[in-house]
């Protein structure tokens, strides 16, 4: 099966095409011909704005497209940054000024309190059929500094119990086997077998 992803980052397609398999083969959107076309993330939710993605470019190609949206879900602050993580600090935030953010406004939240979830809802459009989500879901905490030199974003503030490490210090192939994208992708490509 074909499947458009509403992006053009191809290192996010070809990280996705190995979790889904060689069942589906996953192009990006500039090599769908719509590269030029933006989607506004304005929705309320990951899933909304994941929805409103796929139907986008589906709408524009004609063709079955999925969509991701994720972010970083702390309970202390009632789930913030959610679907704003990758401008919790501002528009143009960097990784650093949005850890330093998070560490700041965690910086009296006792350990035990910590706990949160890194989320990614992935939507699949179809032409002529209803949209439909797959959510997956990333369980940690956040540590109080810093730790590892892999990943990006809050992975070196996001504590992985399993690994006793943060997933800035585990293997790529470790952070696959249990990040919020790949439990997402896993119930995308159930539902496509």
């Amino acid at each position: 099966m074909k499947l458009i992803l509403a992006s053009k980052n191809a290192h996010k397609a070809k990280e996705m095409q190995a979790i889904l398999g060689e069942g589906v083969e996953l192009i990006t959107q500039d090599a769908a011909g719509c590269g030029g076309l933006d989607v506004v993330e304005d929705g309320s939710t990951f899933e909304e704005n994941s929805i409103k993605k796929a139907v986008t470019i589906m709408q524009a190609t004609g063709l079955p497209t999925i969509a991701d949206d994720s972010g970083l879900c702390v309970d202390a602050l009632d789930g913030r940054p959610g679907i704003f993580t990758a401008r919790f600090a501002g528009e143009d935030a960097t990784d650093d000024r949005n850890i330093q953010k998070l560490l700041t406004e965690l910086q009296n939240v006792e350990a035990d309190k910590r706990s949160a979830r890194f989320v990614c809802v992935i939507a699949l459009a179809i032409p002529g059929e209803e949209p439909k989500t797959f959510r997956g879901e990333c369980e940690g905490r956040i540590l109080t500094e810093k730790h590892g030199e892999n990943g990006f974003g809050y992975d070196p503030v996001f504590y992985l119990p399993q690994f006793d490490a943060s997933m800035a210090q585990v293997s790529a192939d470790e952070k696959n086997s249990v990040s919020h994208r790949f439990n997402a992708l896993k119930l995308l490509k159930e539902y496509l077998d």
